[in-house]
């Protein structure tokens, strides 16, 4: 009797809680059938789980009330829906997910100028979205790509701050960098071309790393960091993103998008950044960090047409005022010799285009044009720039059986002008400005055996009148093992010509003399890469990827500063040698149920120069690098943690000779931000944290940065005959002014608060 009176309250008792408590169940699904480990979990909530192996859920004892039911995997766009729960019920909710442009099958176009998966393509992409800008908000797409693997926005100068972007120890001017596409940017305006774009207007950004010249010519030595822009779809009805930071730094992204009539729509957007604000942390009386105020407007127009042909136009102007120098520096000194700053105005304008021809094989009709305005100092020196690239491309993608046809012709027209011994004729008593016409023509062939093999083909013939004729060739070829497990081999040669003036401040910055040994030769570059790609999807809803590459380039005529030979002098000439950059790089990304995600890249590359038997360990090029991204989603209380940060090797500095106090190696240094990011108000986050959580600057370990600061203009500087500088009492190292010594940012810790607001 005792049995049956517990089995009958335990019936009962049972009844109870079922009625008191509800339960969703469905399938998750997308259209290529059911979706499994996807998460589902009701916002604000620890009731969560994931759907099996066929794509099944059910989540348990929930008490009654309003919830937000959210599902979630790589690879597909979050699913949100409002749920109301009544006690007992048992709700049915299948659950139907979007492809995603945050996935590992994103669509990607830079490898092969056409839109494949990226799970598809011979040519290894990496694809780096908003979101992961966001977890260390800054002010342009240059600083925020300190936090790439194997990619390293490198100051140039201590003064000014401008810089390059490295890829794989790779100086600046071998990365070509691409606004959808289409080759915008030179070698003057590198760093400006990753400023003022706004961060809501960016669909991916695209990385390749390695020689791509086959498709896109000259300077595509290096690498390529292609910034895609949303189009009307994708893009918000309206977004503001603004931050300050304790350093006095305002930066403010606005945005729109609208239609005029029924076949245009438009995207705008405007970039504003201001620091006005002189700091001298380091006690040298040179600002730490330049002061700026720049401005970015950038608009793109869709045309809709017949049978969804391609119409699109876009433009951005771009005006900056920037600023360093001495503290007590103001502009009516500037090109004086009283008090030393270096003041660069900047007015750049670009616009670009696509347009589909009205045939019914797929011709498309690409071109962009830029023109590229600069007027600078750098204490009484001036460099008075003028560059103008125009860009026209004409391609055919045709598919015949196995074979994947992409065939173009290129015209690229480069004008550059400027004030300084670059641009004189061969008699030295005329200016002379370079102006060259370089045609092209280029066919690819991508053949697929079968689902698991692909190899490509490519070459490119390029005539430049300087020069000559260039061929680049390139071969690419995938092996999918298994859908989970890829393989890419990648062979190319690259090619540049070179600007000399527009590539490096330290030729106008300082005191050293610029000594150019003879004419200087077209760059040339031959690059294999091998690749591998794994995915991982665990039981429990867990994803892990892993890609790995081994890299290895050999660059013939590599044109490098010289900075040793004579400490008052730059010399700038063709290697009589080779010089090789190789390395292995490796990237994991890791994402689990309960919120969590970290992120861990490393590289470790050996880049040296060789000349006439002597080996070399190349400048301002680090021998390992790491970063990191560690993030956590506490869900109940809607906020996110995002901890980021890089560690860099020692890399050997351009000192001024043995008497120099400075260290001749730079330390391991790391640079660590955290962000605490709160998004539990509608179409608002509202963030903010610590950057350079370690307050780290280069000055430590070192007397000082820039050598002979006391005295910019070297007026106390005693000279032998040889035009050396001699120690004297108050010049005991014998030094001249020298602000080249720089291989890291001025700037310790602050704090940074920001507001971003989204109407979609």
């Amino acid at each position: 009797m005792i049995k049956i009176i517990f089995f009958a309250c335990s019936i009962l008792s049972f009844g109870i809680i079922s009625a008191q408590n509800s339960t969703i169940s469905g399938t998750v699904s997308s259209k290529d059938g059911s979706e499994a480990y996807v998460n589902i979990y009701l916002k604000g909530t620890e009731v969560g789980t994931a759907s099996n192996e066929n794509g099944q859920y059910t989540l348990k004892n929930i008490p009654s009330g309003k919830y937000t039911l959210i599902a979630s995997t790589i690879g597909f766009e979050r699913f949100y829906q409002t749920i109301t729960i009544v006690e007992g019920e048992n709700q049915i909710v299948n659950i139907s997910l979007s492809p995603s442009t945050e996935s590992l099958d994103e669509m990607v176009v830079t490898g092969t100028l056409k839109p494949v998966s990226r799970l598809e393509s011979p040519v290894p992409v990496e694809v780096y979205k908003p979101t992961f800008f966001k977890k260390n908000p800054t002010a342009s797409i240059f600083e925020a790509l300190q936090n790439v693997n194997g990619v390293r926005p490198q100051i140039n100068c201590n003064v000014c701050n401008t810089g390059d972007i490295h890829i794989n120890g790779l100086e600046g001017p071998y990365t070509l960098v691409l606004i959808d596409g289409m080759p915008i940017v030179s070698g003057l305006g590198t760093v400006y071309g990753l400023s003022g774009i706004p961060n809501s207007l960016i669909e991916q950004i695209e990385v390749v790393k390695g020689p791509a010249s086959t498709l896109y010519g000259s300077e595509a030595v290096g690498g390529l960091i292609n910034i895609i822009t949303k189009n009307n779809l994708s893009a918000p009805d309206f977004f503001a993103d603004s931050f300050v930071t304790s350093w006095g730094e305002f930066n403010l992204d606005v945005g729109t998008k609208f239609n005029i009539g029924k076949k245009t729509n438009v995207l705008l957007g405007v970039n504003y950044f201001k620091f006005d604000n002189p700091i001298d942390n380091n006690g040298d009386n040179f600002t730490d960090l330049t002061l700026q105020d720049r401005i970015s407007v950038f608009q793109k127009w869709n045309f809709v047409r017949k049978n969804s042909r391609i119409l699109s136009l876009a433009g951005r102007f771009f005006y900056e005022d920037r600023w360093g120098g001495e503290m007590q520096w103001s502009p009516e000194f500037r090109g004086g010799d009283e008090i030393y700053g270096e003041s660069i105005y900047t007015r750049r304008w670009e616009v670009l285009g696509k347009y589909q021809l009205p045939v019914e094989e797929q011709l498309m009709l690409s071109f962009s044009y830029n023109d590229h305005k600069q007027n600078s100092v750098y204490g009484n020196v001036p460099y008075l720039a003028d560059q103008r690239i125009g860009f026209t491309q004409l391609t055919w993608d045709k598919t015949i059986g196995k074979h994947s046809l992409l065939t173009g012709t290129a015209l690229r027209y480069n004008y550059y002008d400027d004030n300084t011994p670059a641009t004189l004729n061969a008699n030295g008593n005329a200016n002379q400005p370079d102006e060259v016409l370089i045609p092209s023509i280029f066919v690819q062939d991508e053949i697929a055996f079968n689902k698991k093999h692909s190899l490509l083909l490519g070459g490119r013939y390029d005539y430049d009148d300087r020069h000559g004729n260039i061929f680049t060739p390139r071969g690419a070829y995938r092996f999918k093992f298994t859908d989970n497990d890829i393989i890419r081999l990648n062979a190319g040669t690259g090619f540049r010509v070179v600007n000399l003036f527009t590539e490096d401040h330290a030729a106008l910055t300082g005191s050293r003399d610029v000594i150019i040994a003879e004419e200087l030769k077209p760059e040339r570059s031959f690059n294999v890469n091998l690749n591998y790609l794994k995915k991982i999807y665990g039981d429990n809803g867990t994803f892990v990827s892993l890609d790995a590459s081994v890299f290895y380039t050999n660059f013939q005529n590599v044109i490098i500063p010289d900075y040793d030979t004579n400490p008052n002098q730059i010399i700038y000439d063709n290697l009589n040698g080779t010089s090789i950059s190789k390395g292995v790089s490796a990237n994991v990304d890791v994402s689990f149920y309960n919120g969590l995600k970290f992120m861990l890249g490393g590289t470790i590359q050996n880049v040296s120069n060789t000349e006439d038997g002597v080996k070399e360990r190349q400048i301002l090029t680090e021998s390992y690098s790491a970063n990191w991204s560690v993030g956590y989603d506490i869900r109940t209380w809607n906020l996110n943690i995002d901890y980021t940060g890089n560690l860099y090797g020692p890399m050997r500095l351009p000192t001024l000779g043995e008497s120099d106090p400075r260290s001749d190696f730079s330390p391991v240094w790391s640079i660590q931000n955290i962000q605490f990011t709160y998004d539990g108000l509608k179409n608002f986050e509202f963030y903010g944290g610590v950057k350079n959580l370690l307050d780290w600057t280069p000055n430590r370990g070192n007397p000082f940065i820039i050598a002979r600061a006391n005295d910019p203009f070297d007026k106390e500087v005693t000279f032998d005959t040889n035009g050396n500088a001699v120690a004297t009492p108050n010049n005991p190292n014998g030094l001249t002014f020298d602000p080249s010594y720089v291989y890291g940012p001025n700037q310790g810790i602050r704090t940074f608060f920001g507001l971003r607001y989204t109407l979609n």
